[in-house]
């Protein structure tokens, strides 16, 4: 338990940005499900659309903080080819 003021601080920041950063990665589990489920479909435009979508929303999550860069990398490149191969 915290014993002086700025301990306490960072325990109500730190609930509060598990609350947000949870919903940003909520948000991008959102968009690359939509990539999924195009693929899945067979519907190559509609992938297309929605990789370019989540691409900057993915990039937002490694500035913000909650995800790392190369992940994020990885899984752009994995979806990009998958997106490609759709013929």
């Amino acid at each position: 338990m915290a014993n002086h003021a700025s301990a306490k601080q960072r325990i109500r920041r730190n609930e509060r940005r598990t609350v947000i950063n949870g919903a940003r990665v909520g948000r991008i589990r959102t968009f690359v499900k939509k990539i999924e489920i195009a693929i899945a479909s067979g519907d190559k435009t509609g992938a297309r659309d929605a990789l370019k979508a989540a691409q900057p929303e993915m990039h937002r999550g490694v500035s913000a903080g909650i995800m790392h860069r190369n992940t994020v990398a990885r899984r752009l490149s994995r979806l990009n080819a998958r997106v490609k191969a759709m013929a």
